[in-house]
């Protein structure tokens, strides 16, 4: 007995009672972990790396199979007069939010995952990589996007026009501010996510975490997609919302299509913010 009471002792004052809180415990010297340098705006030393091509070609390729993937999953709801012959709504949210987590988890190693360029856009913000890279797989994300639906168009050419080619629309009974709230907010709980789930802190104390990353992010989209595919189809990816509206090429396709641009945009941004700003308190940590 008396040798399980000194244990007790010795565990319980192992640890000093007074630990540091709030942005005292995310100083240098308490760091477990290392914060990757910002990336620099311009690195034009990128543009001679064969693993700069490779990446974006990475990003071309998950676009591509992401739109063939959901793009085919919605049209065969639309067509189907039985809707309880079909997947359903929750069927699409499902094949969304399963493409995501499987193409992040094939192309994290490569490219990063982004597949959206919403995505790209808040890593951007919050320095995680290059202007030059950024652009480039914005476009190569749209192309990808746009080949995905072409490809499904080219397997049913009237079913697709007649069934709207998955292309993002407000919904009768939504006003474009309602469309654009939607978009904003499920960006912003998209990039939030994403932003969390590869923070450098979580992944260097939980050995786990790079393996899972892909599972809350595609979890994520499945999630979105329930709570706004009533609203507008659910975009908050870009590429999907382009690659879908100008393979379909019909004047309603565009009327709203500037929704699908500028709310995963904004709430990008509102996500990198929060994050960077609250969250990690990037400002205010001791240097």
């Amino acid at each position: 007995m008396e040798g399980r009471e000194e244990d007790v002792k010795v565990g319980a004052n192992r640890y000093s009672e007074r630990q540091p809180i709030g942005t005292a415990a995310q100083t240098q010297d308490m760091k477990d972990y290392s914060e990757p340098p910002p990336a620099p705006l311009f690195e034009p030393g990128e543009l001679s790396s064969w693993s700069f091509y490779r990446a974006g070609i990475a990003e071309f390729v998950a676009t591509f199979l992401f739109l063939y993937i959901t793009v085919l999953a919605v049209m065969g709801v639309a067509r189907s007069r039985n809707k309880c012959s079909t997947i359903g709504t929750q069927g699409i949210a499902w094949a969304f939010g399963g493409m995501i987590f499987a193409l992040v988890y094939s192309t994290a190693g490569i490219s990063g995952g982004h597949i959206n360029p919403a995505v790209t856009f808040g890593l951007l913000l919050a320095r995680k990589l290059s202007l030059v890279r950024a652009v480039f797989y914005m476009v190569m994300q749209c192309l990808g996007a746009i080949c995905g639906a072409a490809l499904v168009k080219s397997f049913q050419k009237s079913q697709y026009q007649l069934q709207g080619g998955g292309a993002n629309l407000v919904s009768h009974g939504y006003t474009k501010g309602d469309g654009l709230g939607a978009e904003i907010m499920g960006t912003f709980l998209l990039v939030y996510t994403v932003f969390s789930a590869t923070d450098a802190k979580r992944s260097a104390r939980d050995s786990h975490v790079p393996i899972l990353a892909p599972l809350p992010i595609g979890f994520a989209v499945f999630l979105v997609h329930l709570a706004t595919i009533p609203i507008t189809g659910t975009g908050i990816n870009p590429a999907r919302s382009l690659g879908a509206a100008l393979i379909y090429n019909k004047s309603h396709a565009w009327n709203d299509h500037w929704i699908f641009w500028v709310g995963p945009f904004i709430g990008a941004a509102l996500a990198a913010v929060y994050h960077q700003m609250v969250i990690r308190a990037m400002p205010f940590k001791s240097k």
